[in-house]
């Protein structure tokens, strides 16, 4: 069975969630017009990477102002992972995290396990492990940005079976050269297809790269954005995988 999947390359609106949301459905309108089964989002993409702000841009994912991104999921027939903050009860820090929405309706979190130098101040991270997820004859696993710089992460998605290791992520123009050889490091040595998908657009006083990329499994390099920008990156596997990028208007 083949399997479409692309990374969002979406800019955000420092702590406008409701903004953001409307950018996020505008993509996964292009992502359907496309016939994307999976769309991977950035980093704290409902938020932008305003670290201060975590704690009061948590969410939940019954969250109502979520309401239409689990709709579209559902009507797309798609699965979607956006980025956001969470905080578990009790906790005393919010975590970096992931939301996904599916195409049956259901919806799972995750959250960063390895977190940059001064995201502890106001995030704390998740447990560590790897989960792989079923879909369309692949297995994937997900990372938030610092999780790809370490190589354990990785090597646990491969022992947890992943045939696609997906990313959302913020990577600056001066860290992108060295944060894009890991990525595709491990699409060679894990032969795991590799989907990471970066900022459009400065946030939190980065200047990002943009250049969200697909590597196929081996490390091949088939599908990359030009630089910052609104753009898909697609990627299918149909008797070996095929990529492109699309700019969205």
């Amino acid at each position: 069975m083949s399997l479409r999947i692309a990374a969002a390359q979406t800019a955000s609106v420092t702590g406008d969630i409701a903004a953001n949301v409307a950018t996020h459905l505008r993509f996964i309108a292009a992502a359907r017009a496309e016939g994307v089964q999976l769309l991977v989002f950035p980093e704290l993409s409902l938020c932008g990477y305003a670290l201060p702000l975590l704690r009061a841009c948590a969410l939940a994912p019954d969250d109502a102002r979520l309401a239409p991104l689990r709709a579209a999921a559902i009507d797309a027939g798609m699965t979607i992972i956006i980025g956001a903050p969470l905080i578990d009860d009790g906790a005393a820090q919010p975590c970096i995290a992931s939301i996904t929405f599916t195409a049956n309706g259901g919806s799972r979190t995750y959250r960063k396990q390895y977190l940059h130098d001064g995201e502890e101040v106001h995030a704390q991270p998740g447990a560590i492990g790897a989960q792989a997820h079923a879909l369309h004859g692949q297995r994937y696993v997900e990372a938030i940005c610092a999780d790809t710089t370490h190589a354990e992460h990785a090597h646990a998605a491969a022992d947890a079976g992943a045939s696609l290791y997906v990313a959302g992520v913020l990577i600056s123009n001066g860290g992108y050269a060295a944060d894009a050889a890991l990525l595709r490091g491990y699409a060679e040595q894990h032969r795991m297809a590799v989907l990471m998908a970066n900022h459009a657009a400065p946030s939190g006083g980065y200047a990002v790269a943009g250049k969200s990329a697909f590597w196929a499994p081996g490390g091949a390099l088939l599908a990359q954005a030009p630089g910052p920008g609104d753009y898909l990156v697609i990627a299918e596997e149909n008797e070996g995988w095929h990529g492109r990028t699309v700019p969205v208007t």
